[in-house]
């Protein structure tokens, strides 16, 4: 088996079922196009794209699983990863561990399935808009469009209707001075986002699954 490296990511090889299995996790902050902080622990999309084009692309791997415990981050970076998950042909499984936050969302329902640790947490929110920006009609449009393909790209990866979905983001009673829903463990499941409650076992063991089926 290969050695954790600087990114987080490892091969799982040593199994029983002799499947190959390429580990991502991604924690903290979702990095995008501007650097963060030196203390802030954070989750590279420059790192994470080749890693997904590698899975891709090695014969020798044959699924992925993806471990997730984000507050969320660069919006439009995130979405990217979670694009480029989506369209991955090996099978793929997701794991919320702590929480899967904001942008977080998206990333943990690109995979073909997705599950949450019983205390796992999604908080989902309206796309912030931090710093200084333009008070424009065009501004305003811009943050719209960015929202509506977030929307659609959930909604489009896991059971959750997209009016509800909405409800769940514009809620002005759940969290304090802030607009938007928190919901832990069994609530995602309930609301169609994560489909099942679930460690890392029931995981492994559904990535196994996943890929004696596409091997049939």
């Amino acid at each position: 088996m290969d050695d954790v490296k600087e990114y987080g990511q490892v091969a799982l090889d040593n199994n029983k079922q002799h499947k190959k299995i390429y580990l991502l996790s991604i924690i903290g902050e979702i990095e995008g196009h501007e650097n963060l902080a030196s203390g802030t622990k954070a989750t590279k999309y420059e790192h994470v794209l080749p890693q997904l084009a590698k899975v891709e692309d090695d014969q020798d791997i044959d699924g992925l699983l993806i471990i997730l415990n984000t507050v969320g981050g660069d919006v439009e970076c995130g979405l990217a990863m979670a694009e480029m998950i989506a369209s991955l042909s090996k099978p793929t499984v997701s794991l919320v561990l702590g929480g899967s936050h904001s942008i977080g969302v998206p990333l943990a329902v690109a995979s073909d399935y997705s599950f949450i640790v019983p205390t796992g947490t999604m908080v989902i929110h309206p796309v912030r808009m931090n710093g200084m920006f333009i008070g424009v009609p065009q501004t305003y449009e811009y943050f719209k469009k960015i929202q509506e393909r977030i929307n659609y790209f959930v909604v489009s990866h896991c059971d959750i209707k997209e009016s509800r979905y909405s409800e769940l983001m514009n809620e002005t009673e759940v969290l304090t001075k802030d607009v938007g829903s928190i919901l832990v463990g069994k609530q995602t499941v309930k609301e169609g986002i994560i489909d099942e409650i679930g460690g890392l076992k029931e995981a492994m063991d559904k990535l196994y699954q996943l890929i004696d089926k596409r091997n049939a």
